[in-house]
């Protein structure tokens, strides 16, 4: 390796999205105890966290479209579920 230079890690960009909200979770949490272990190579470390952070924002779309689902009607108009 030349003088001055970092090595490069390199991190898979795609991952494949959950089957179910259910599943996403699943999957984040057995990341996090992978992490927090703390056996894994610096690498595989960064990987996991990438695809953490792709499983979380999957989990907060389906959290956030299941409450747009708990409408109740209220009237003529469509209001929240208050909960």
């Amino acid at each position: 390796m030349p003088p001055n230079s970092a090595p490069t890690i390199t991190t898979p960009t795609h991952f494949d999205p959950p089957t179910s909200f259910e599943n996403g979770l699943a999957q984040l949490n057995a990341l996090v105890e992978r992490m927090e272990s703390g056996d894994a190579p610096l690498a595989d470390m960064l990987a996991s966290y990438q695809h953490g952070t792709v499983l979380l924002k999957y989990c907060e779309a389906q959290l956030h479209a299941a409450q747009e689902q708990l409408l109740v009607l209220d009237g003529d108009s469509l209001k929240p579920l208050a909960l």
